[in-house]
């Protein structure tokens, strides 16, 4: 049997958003709501989405952004901050579940791996259905983001949110990197960040915890050389 020709010109292209669609049908995940019909999302649409799911979301100037779990080292040094941050503020005005709407030209927020509420802001989230940080609610005190590998997350943590924090008006940003072994702290003044590097040994200091006693290795390690001269 002779194979016959075909005409490609009948067969009709397939777009990307055609490929992308058929790839969850196929998967069983869900499409990204605003992603899946070509618009952005506005703020009230964000906090209305459910996809039903135990996903995780920002919304980056209009765009769902789905957020990786983080990994175990990622969580043991937020969650030895957050223990160490207790020592001098009750527990209220502590969070690692907290979302904040930041300023910018589309609707974006963010969820950092640790937040510390001023009083006021506590006060304003009591009896919130939903723990968002809305625009017009008191900035938070400090707020602490984990780097993890790779230079989107770099570009994420040390350009893009430095930026939305300042305009937020957060008074103290700490950017946690395992991968540098440092921890650079940013102090807002006049309405921009300046930037302190510390690592080793130095000791953190933070103008939220003027007592706070912990060196950039402690922080890392997550309090392992601690816990292990303590057992001795």
């Amino acid at each position: 049997m002779q194979d016959e020709d075909i005409d490609l010109s009948d067969i009709p292209e397939v777009t990307e958003e055609q490929m992308k669609q058929a790839v969850l049908r196929v998967s069983g995940k869900p499409a990204e709501r605003g992603q899946q019909d070509g618009k952005r999302l506005r703020l009230e649409e964000y906090l209305k989405y459910d996809d039903r799911t135990d996903s995780q979301y920002e919304l980056v100037a209009g765009e769902l952004v789905a957020i990786p779990p983080e990994s175990p080292k990622n969580v043991q040094i937020s969650l030895f901050l957050l223990v160490n941050f207790l020592k001098f503020i009750p527990v209220n005005r502590l969070s690692n579940k907290v979302e904040i709407v930041v300023a910018g030209s589309r609707a974006t927020t963010r969820i950092p791996d640790l937040i510390v509420l001023t009083d006021e802001l506590a006060t304003a989230l009591e009896g919130a259905t939903r723990s968002t940080i809305t625009l017009d609610m008191p900035p938070p005190a400090l707020v602490v983001e984990v780097v993890s590998p790779g230079k989107a997350n770099e570009d994420r943590d040390y350009r893009y949110k430095r930026s939305e924090y300042a305009a937020r008006g957060i008074a103290e940003y700490w950017i946690v990197d395992p991968q540098t072994n440092a921890v650079t702290l940013l102090i807002l003044v006049d309405g921009f960040y300046e930037e302190t590097r510390f690592a080793g040994n130095s000791a953190i200091a933070s103008t939220i915890f003027p007592d706070l006693q912990l060196t950039v290795e402690q922080v890392l390690n997550a309090g392992e050389s601690n816990v292990g001269k303590e057992d001795r």
